[in-house]
C-alpha cells in the first residue's frame, strides 16, 4: 500500500510539518556523498576534525532539504505538481504539502530561504575555521541547488537538470574532503563521480512519471524531450558510465582495488533498468524500479566510503 499523502489534519503540529516538508527520507544520498568525501580525506592522512565533520554533514543535509523545499515552491508556481495525476508518491510529483493545503506557497518559500541562509552561515564559519576554498565550493553548490528550479535560470526546464545533480553531489564530496584536508584535491572527484552519476539516475527515472505534467508546465527536461521509449537509453548510459568509471579509476590506481565494492550496486541497477525498460510508458508500475535505483546508489556509495575509510 503506497504511503499516504500529507494532510493538515495529520500534521497539525508545526515541527513535524516543517520537518517532513524537507522530504527527510531522501536525504540519505547526501549523507553518503559526505561520507565519501570524509573517507577520501582520511585515506590521504588528514586527521579528521570531528566537530567540523559533524557540522559539514549536518548542513549538507540542510542544504539538500533547502533544495527540496524550494523545488516544491517552484513546481507549485509553474503548476506541474497541481496537474500531475500520474505521480508515484512519495518519489515523484513533489511533497504535496502545498497542493494539499498543509503549507502555503509563501511559507514554503520563506522556509527555503531560512534553510539556505543557515547553510551559507555555517559554510562561512567552516571556511573561516578551515580554508577559504570552501567559500567557492559552497557558493557553487548553493547556486546549483537554487538555479535548478528557480527563475530566471530554471535549469531543469532547460534540459540541464541532470548535470546539476551530478555537479551538486560532486561538490558535496569535494566540500567534505576540503574541510578536513584544507586544500583542493582531485581525489574526491574521482571517488564520487560514479556515485554522483547514480544519484543523477534517481532524478532521471523520477522524471518518467512526471513527464506529461512537466511538459504542460514547460519543464522540458530530457525525458520530456525524448519521450519515454527513447529516454530509457539515457538511464542505461548513466548507469554504465558510472560503473565503468569506477573500474577505470581502480585500473589506473586512483582508487584501491577494494573500492570495487562499489559494484555492489550493479545488480540493483540492472533490476531497475529492466523495470524501466518494460514500464517506461506506464508510470504506475515504476515504483519498484525507482526504489532499486535509490538502493543501487546507496549501496555503491556506501561501499566506496567504507573501503576508502578502512
Amino acid at each position: 500500500m503506497p504511503p499516504l499523502e500529507p494532510t493538515l489534519a495529520r500534521l497539525s503540529s508545526p515541527l513535524p510539518r516543517y520537518l517532513l516538508a524537507t522530504r527527510p527520507a531522501f536525504l540519505s544520498v547526501t549523507l553518503v556523498a559526505c561520507l565519501i568525501g570524509l573517507a577520501c580525506a582520511a585515506r590521504a592522512g588528514a586527521g579528521i576534525d570531528v566537530p567540523a565533520a559533524l557540522v559539514t554533514v549536518l548542513f549538507a543535509l540542510v542544504a539538500h532539504a533547502a533544495v527540496n523545499v524550494i523545488n516544491d515552491w517552484a513546481d507549485a508556481r509553474n503548476g506541474t505538481d497541481a496537474i500531475n495525476t500520474e505521480r508515484v508518491f512519495p518519489f515523484t510529483g513533489g511533497s504535496r504539502f502545498i497542493q494539499n493545503g498543509v503549507i502555503d506557497e509563501a511559507r514554503m518559500r520563506a522556509f527555503a530561504c531560512v534553510l539556505f541562509a543557515s547553510v551559507a552561515a555555517a559554510g562561512l564559519w567552516l571556511a573561516y575555521r578551515t580554508t577559504p576554498w570552501l567559500i567557492a565550493v559552497g557558493a557553487a553548490g548553493l547556486f546549483v541547488g537554487w538555479a535548478y528550479s528557480v527563475g530566471p535560470f530554471r535549469l531543469n526546464s532547460r534540459g540541464l537538470g541532470e548535470p546539476c545533480v551530478t555537479a551538486g553531489f560532486l561538490l558535496l564530496a569535494v566540500g567534505s574532503d576540503l574541510v578536513q584536508r584544507g586544500a583542493p584535491s582531485a581525489d574526491p572527484v574521482v571517488a564520487a563521480l560514479p556515485y554522483a552519476l547514480l544519484v543523477t539516475n534517481v532524478l532521471y527515472i523520477n522524471q518518467f512519471p512526471d513527464r506529461r505534467a512537466d511538459a504542460q508546465a514547460g519543464k522540458h527536461h530530457w525525458v520530456v524531450r525524448l519521450g519515454p521509449l527513447r529516454a530509457r537509453w539515457g538511464y542505461l548510459g548513466l548507469a554504465a558510465l558510472a560503473y565503468a568509471l569506477l573500474v577505470l579509476a581502480v585500473g589506473a590506481g586512483r582508487l584501491p582495488a577494494t573500492a570495487l565494492a562499489g559494484l555492489a550496486g550493479l545488480p540493483l541497477s540492472v533490476v531497475a533498468a529492466c523495470g524501466l525498460w518494460r514500464d517506461a510508458a506506464q508510470p504506475a508500475r515504476l515504483a519498484p524500479a525507482i526504489r532499486a535505483t535509490i538502493g543501487a546508489a546507496l549501496l555503491h556509495g556506501g561501499g566506496i566510503a567504507l573501503t576508502l575509510a578502512l
